[in-house]
């Protein structure tokens, strides 16, 4: 009994590699990976190439057998990081890899290649709105654990990201026609790459789910909206991603684009030159133009998306011909059930004003500043919605930045008639790291729903009360993946959302479903 558990140990709990291990084929030829505590895992595999402003185009095929062992190249950022804030990297942990513009990769987590099975797939798209970010940015985007436990692939991608993918150069040519939206024209990409190829490495191209977190929830809501992506995906899970609840229009677009060329000195007629010039002296140029541009907008009074000016996706008329919360988005959509929902702290005011162990006063002071005439109505709201709360910092920290977004999608989706749908949850544990100081903040249900605890200690604390909730957590998410609806024995049931029952999961040591609990917050939060 012992030797067979040691040659079991051995054969399924450490590194595999070699010229035939984990080894499948894909349409542009052969590519091998390694195997990882029974995880087959491939990364850096090309699904596409990115000429520069131009959309994504069919891989090069190759024809030995592709090594896809390490991460590949992520997008060039506008501000690359040359410094950290010593305490929040500790907690966050970021990988920031190695740019190249050529940056259409993914990575693949798969319990069994080339077995006949069908398992569902999750489609992973990171965070860090449309400007920065990349498959490996977090330790928590490791697929490993969440593939193993639910016997599920899981994919993640890299796509073009800033100026890059968002530039609308459209009125400078055809050749240039879906510029504006280049990177959610690489992530269809990535999504077909998908339907040609997950059945050589185990999974169901025909049971896709997509879900991201922040700025890649926000992606999974514009892919909802797009109607070349129907079919190409068939649930979806947006974390922290409705924020950004409108995008801006080609009259806005073009103008940003123009700005451009006008910051570089450049004629409509060499806008060609663009394609050539170096890629920090573009970003510059761009980072530039937005300023401009959001300056002269906000003189015009017109409203300016999100958290200012940014580059994002737009109602191009082609690629994205609705705005995400409108009728025809919502119809287009109709069909496919969302989960989503956010961390109870998510941006918390308490960092940046040096306020973790703020007195009441000073917390006091700090509402009065941020919420005028309203502080009072705000504080009592907090306290109505949060009567355990006894730190000072917590009245200051409450999200009111994601949750109403997702408060109102959830009602516009779930109000569809004869629609899939809706689960509702907030993220309300809190993590012990550095003294409670960093409570649920942005980012904080990562490690939980793809079950990454020990890989996440820094942010977690790897205790076993975190151990505990992550398996909870991703179990939900593995049983929406798979059939649409993530309730299983460990959790209370979970009813489907409606504007009526407004029913909601709170992620906590104890789990609970209850009605919308900060009615009287969220309706503070959209009048400041």
């Amino acid at each position: 009994t012992l030797l067979l558990l040691s040659l079991f140990t051995h054969a399924f709990a450490q590194l595999q590699t070699g010229e035939k291990v984990a080894v499948t084929n894909t349409e542009s030829g052969m590519v091998r990976g390694y195997i990882h505590n029974g995880t087959h895992t491939f990364k850096g595999i090309p699904y596409a190439r990115a000429g520069r402003f131009m959309p994504p185009a069919k891989t090069k095929a190759w024809t030995d057998v592709r090594s896809s062992m390490t991460y590949g190249p992520v997008c060039p950022l506008v501000d690359p990081t040359t410094s950290v804030q010593d305490e929040s990297e500790f907690l966050f942990h970021h990988d920031w890899g190695y740019t190249s513009e050529e940056c259409l990769v993914l990575n693949v987590w798969t319990p069994g290649i080339n077995d006949g099975k069908k398992r569902p797939v999750l489609f992973w798209i990171h965070g860090g709105g449309f400007t920065a970010g990349s498959s490996q940015e977090l330790p928590s985007y490791d697929g490993e654990n969440l593939s193993k436990k639910g016997d599920v692939v899981v994919v993640s991608i890299n796509h073009r990201l800033n100026i890059l993918g968002f530039l609308d150069l459209s009125a400078y040519g055809e050749q240039y026609k879906q510029s504006a939206n280049l990177s959610i024209l690489d992530m269809a990409a990535a999504l077909e790459w998908v339907q040609a190829n997950i059945s050589n490495f185990g999974g169901d191209p025909s049971n896709v789910t997509i879900f991201g977190q922040s700025g890649g929830g926000a992606k999974v809501n514009t892919l909802m909206a797009m109607p070349a992506a129907k079919g190409l995906f068939h649930k979806a899970v947006n974390q922290s991603g409705s924020f950004r609840t409108a995008m801006l229009e080609k009259s806005e677009t073009q103008r940003i684009a123009a700005e451009v060329l006008n910051v570089l000195g450049l004629k409509p007629e060499q806008v060609d030159s663009l394609r050539k010039i170096p890629y920090a002296q573009l970003a510059a140029a761009g980072k530039k133009a937005l300023k401009i541009v959001e300056g002269k907008m906000k003189a015009e009074g017109k409203p300016v998306v999100g958290f200012g000016l940014n580059w994002g996706p737009s109602r191009d008329g082609n690629v994205l011909p609705y705005q995400l919360f409108s009728n025809e988005a919502f119809e287009l959509s109709k069909n496919i059930p969302l989960l989503l929902g956010t961390t109870k702290n998510e941006f918390m005011t308490s960092l940046g004003s040096g306020l973790s162990n703020g007195t009441a006063e000073q917390v006091r002071e700090m509402i009065q500043k941020q919420y005028l005439d309203k502080a009072d109505a705000y504080t009592a709201a907090v306290k109505k919605a949060y009567p355990l709360d006894t730190k000072p910092s917590d009245l200051l920290d409450i999200d009111t930045r994601f949750r109403p977004g997702a408060v109102a999608q959830a009602n516009l989706k779930s109000a569809v008639p004869g629609g899939a749908p809706v689960y509702m949850y907030l993220f309300t544990w809190q993590s012990p790291t550095l003294d409670g100081k960093y409570k649920a903040t942005h980012c904080m249900e990562l490690p939980f729903m793809f079950n990454n605890i020990a890989r996440c200690q820094e942010m977690t604390g790897g205790g076993k009360e975190a151990e505990i909730l992550a398996g909870k957590m991703s179990q939900a998410w593995i049983n929406f993946a798979r059939t649409g609806n993530p309730n299983h024995p460990g959790l209370p049931k979970w009813a489907a959302y409606n504007a009526q029952n407004t029913a909601t999961m709170f992620f906590d040591n104890t789990c609970v479903v209850k009605p919308q609990h900060d009615k009287e917050l969220m309706e503070l939060a959209a009048l400041k």
